[in-house]
């Protein structure tokens, strides 16, 4: 493939990118770590940033009065938080190597805005989490690495920041990585990559850095670039939540039938036995259709519109789903939930549940435990829950719903909960057990 431009940032030439593949990536951590410092290195490194956005930072930069071109006011959009030198909201960020393209959430560092941070790193295959050399782990640094392994971010790179201001210090980073590593062990994290770095100055972003000559990983972009997708969603059981049926009303197509929607789990093929949920009815798989014409079998994420060999009843917010090994079909959950209304609920609240492409009622029956973030153990429910909790509840149901355990699937064994007067979105959960 010829360079070209890139088709979300415009910007820099794009070689021929491999089979590295997209990356989703979350940045998170304490509030002025340099989160947003080093999204923007990446992005000037990477030659993602045009002229006359680079003319406008040196501006702002110099206007501010901040002594340097301030790269972080690439990532920082809002004028709120240019003005308050913080992150608000979720910034996100495409870039491209020659290898695989990237793309980037900058969450905020706040407490308050945690919910935020839940958010971007709903579907990322990968955390960086930042920390001050200066500070070391602290309670944000407990909290998104906690967030991180209960969404089951499967990879998690710790970079540790502002090492010029410890001097370079071999003995401060190999303290901070001790004491990340029991984290890591305490939450269960698998992969875990400490790295240490100047955002500002690019040392171990891009380039290996002549002053820490006694490091000898990889640098920050290099790990990015050849880090492992070993994405197991492919392989699971058979799932596809049927988002939409396709009735066209031409009289050329008047008697197709199909169900479009992106794929949840598995590999599907024409042949393949489908049981259609909640109904229980079976059938097979007819074919794979896209707009590029028929495909011989698709995984996800694709998304498709599939047709079945049979003319049975299937309607939106159905799943079509491997006889062999269906989903549970669930009245009750137990599930972890992050909290993110200002208002705390208590239980016997009654809210609405959306689940992949279905919604349903449910009832809060019991907030079982409530983590707390300093020790990261869980303490008795206090009676309610308030913004930022992470605690452990039961739900009841109004209606079945087809759930996986969230550590067998993050797409069947997630949801979200909304109040039902308001239509906001107040929490994010993940699914636990289920019971039929």
């Amino acid at each position: 493939m010829s360079a070209t431009s890139d088709p979300v940032t415009g910007a820099g030439p794009v070689a021929s990118i491999a089979a590295g593949g997209l990356l989703r990536l979350v940045t998170c951590g304490s509030v002025d770590d340099g989160k947003s410092t080093l999204i923007g290195r990446l992005l000037y490194d990477t030659k993602q940033v045009l002229a006359d956005q680079l003319q406008h930072i040196e501006e702002t930069s110099e206007r501010r009065g901040d002594g340097y071109v301030n790269l972080a006011l690439l990532t920082d959009g809002l004028r709120a938080e240019r003005e308050q030198g913080i992150t608000i909201d979720v910034a996100y960020r495409s870039f491209v190597t020659p290898r695989r393209r990237f793309l980037l959430a900058d969450a905020p560092g706040h407490v308050q805005y945690t919910r935020n941070m839940v958010t971007g790193a709903s579907t990322a295959d990968l955390a960086i989490v930042l920390v001050d050399a200066r500070h070391g782990v602290v309670e944000q640094t407990r909290r998104h690495s906690a967030i991180a392994s209960i969404l089951g971010i499967p990879h998690v790179v710790v970079a540790v920041n502002k090492m010029d201001l410890v001097d370079f210090s071999q003995e401060r980073f190999h303290e901070i990585a001790r004491d990340l590593d029991a984290l890591a062990g305490q939450l269960g994290i698998r992969d875990l990559r400490v790295i240490p770095i100047v955002a500002l100055h690019g040392d171990n972003v891009v380039d290996a850095s002549e002053r820490m000559p006694w490091y000898g990983g990889p640098i920050l972009l290099d790990y990015l670039d050849s880090v492992e997708l070993d994405d197991d969603r492919a392989a699971g059981p058979r799932r596809f939540p049927v988002q939409w049926v396709i009735r066209p009303m031409a009289e050329e197509h008047h008697d197709y039938r199909g169900y479009a929607g992106q794929i949840a789990g598995g590999v599907w093929a024409p042949g393949d036995e489908v049981i259609v949920l909640p109904s229980g009815l079976r059938t097979t798989v007819a074919a794979i259709d896209t707009l590029d014409g028929p495909l011989p079998q698709a995984h996800y994420p694709q998304s498709v519109t599939l047709r079945l060999a049979d003319n049975i009843d299937v309607a939106r917010g159905d799943l079509l789903a491997d006889p062999a090994a269906p989903p549970v079909v669930a009245r009750e959950l137990e599930a972890t939930l992050c909290w993110m209304s200002e208002r705390p609920v208590q239980p016997g609240a009654r809210l609405a549940i959306k689940h992949t492409s279905r919604w349903a009622r449910a009832i809060l029956d019991e907030i079982v435990a409530v983590v707390d973030m300093d020790s990261l153990d869980e303490r008795p429910s206090p009676g309610q829950l308030v913004l930022n909790d992470i605690a452990r509840v039961r739900l009841r149901l109004s209606e079945p719903l087809l759930v996986d355990p969230y550590a067998e699937s993050r797409i069947t064994g997630a949801f979200i909960l909304t109040d039902e007067a308001t239509n906001d979105t107040v929490a994010a959960g993940m699914v636990i057990s289920a019971t039929a």
